[in-house]
């Protein structure tokens, strides 16, 4: 934490800068807004943790849960802007811890019937696109501890687009749906 906090690069154009940026807690707004969101979202959690405040809503009611030593110069007073920057503490503040456990349901089901098809393919090329889509849903799942797309359409293709490929292979390879077609024929 004291290596974090006496960290003074902040974003830039340049990428060594920018990378060297991201563990800048002190003084990068980006990173200090960060913070203040999760802070932000947790308080709020605490208030309601078993529904939440409802989807879509963190963003008109996060302000009110802000303290001033946690402010950057890119907080809002009225708290209209953004999101939670997580794709985990956004659903616990939004849904609660219900809709929270849904999401995560649904992501590692998700993984777990990719690694299934992978396991079960004895096709090189599906093995190799079926892992390719696995790593890419688990470098998004990664990815959102810091940050929150699937709140936004553009952003949240990827997602949803591994979830459907994975879907697409496990019932195009699956054994019983194979073994019923050749019953029938």
């Amino acid at each position: 934490l004291n290596r974090m906090e006496s960290n003074r690069k902040v974003s830039s154009s340049d990428i060594t800068q920018h990378i060297e940026s991201i563990s800048n807690i002190s003084n990068d707004p980006s990173n200090v807004e960060r913070l203040n969101r999760w802070a932000s979202a947790f308080r709020m959690f605490k208030e309601k943790p078993i529904f939440g405040w409802g989807p879509g809503t963190y963003m008109f009611q996060y302000a009110p849960y802000q303290v001033s030593y946690e402010k950057t110069v890119i907080s809002t007073n009225s708290g209209d802007m953004g999101n939670a920057h997580s794709e985990y503490i956004g659903p616990l503040t939004e849904s609660g811890v219900l809709g929270t456990l849904t999401y995560l349901t649904v992501l590692i089901t998700a993984i777990y019937t990719g690694i299934k098809v992978y396991s079960r393919s004895s096709r090189r090329a599906v093995k190799i696109f079926v892992l390719s889509v696995v790593l890419g849903l688990t470098t998004y799942a990664i990815h959102g501890f810091v940050n929150n797309f699937l709140d936004t359409d553009k952003a949240s293709v990827p997602f949803w687009a591994f979830m459907a490929i994975i879907v697409a292979l496990d019932v195009y390879f699956n054994p019983e749906k194979q073994a019923g077609k050749n019953q029938l024929t």
